[in-house]
């Protein structure tokens, strides 16, 4: 079977009727200049479906791609499936960066606790919720480089020499 003469899936509508004829195509042609608008228009077709068929062959997509140089490409488009206008501020990328950022803000706050716990600081419930509650990114990382030298839990609140408050984003040092 001679796969190089598998179509070259650029057309929307046949990627979404022939998904699986849609993957064999995306990877023969891996390696040629039409591959990014094999993955486009495959992308754009399936994006009809519904979420599970989408996140199904999605990921089959891929793994088929495995280690060739469309991979990359690939998991760009895989990023911005849920919305139509990726980079237009809708509902949809709004609440993904939220959650992107919201889940920073807990590894950053999980950082933070375990550098003053490796330190042999105590860490009262009450800055532990205020920790862990914190979603602005900014004053997190302040508190995480205080974090590197604080002798108390307290000190990662305590105010700068000049009489700057924390989260000022005009802060040089803490």
């Amino acid at each position: 079977m001679n796969l190089s003469s598998t179509s070259k899936f650029t057309d929307p509508s046949a990627a979404a009727r022939r998904p699986g004829l849609a993957v064999l195509s995306a990877i023969v042609h891996s390696d040629s200049r039409r591959s990014a608008a094999i993955l486009d228009a495959v992308a754009d077709g399936w994006r009809s479906f519904d979420k599970d068929t989408v996140a199904y062959w999605f990921e089959t997509m891929e793994i088929a791609l495995a280690n060739t140089p469309a991979r990359a490409r690939w998991r760009e488009l895989h990023m911005s499936v849920g919305s139509y206008y990726p980079g237009h501020g809708t509902l949809i990328e709004e609440k993904y960066l939220e959650g992107e950022a919201n889940g920073e803000a807990k590894d950053r706050a999980t950082l933070i606790l375990r550098v003053l716990e490796k330190h042999g600081v105590d860490v009262p419930e009450d800055i532990r919720d205020r920790v862990t509650s914190c979603t602005d990114l900014d004053t997190l990382m302040l508190w995480f480089d205080r974090s590197l030298t604080a002798t108390t839990a307290e000190d990662l609140f305590a105010e700068i020499e000049d009489g700057q408050a924390e989260g000022n984003s005009n802060q040089t040092s803490a």
